[in-house]
């Protein structure tokens, strides 16, 4: 049975198309349903912001490993936001 709750653990999971189409699903059966309404435009939204990553700083942040490289890492999200 494909409820809120399924989606929402996809989502947790980090399976956002799976949660997607759960929530889409939701929808047709329920038009109204705002939670399903508000989770399609988080996770749409999501896509669409992220689309130009910069997969060098991406995978410079999962391969950290010492206090050096987070204070660098820090140090490029700051320059960034500035």
């Amino acid at each position: 049975m494909k409820t809120l709750t399924l989606a929402n653990i996809y989502e947790l999971q980090g399976l956002k198309d799976e949660a997607l189409d759960i929530y889409r699903e939701i929808l047709k059966k329920d038009p109204n349903n705002a939670d399903a309404k508000v989770a399609i435009r988080r996770l749409s939204g999501v896509r669409k912001k992220f689309l130009h990553v910069n997969t060098q700083m991406k995978e410079f942040f999962i391969k950290m490993e010492s206090e050096v490289e987070f204070k660098e890492f820090e140090r490029w999200l700051v320059k960034g936001w500035n």
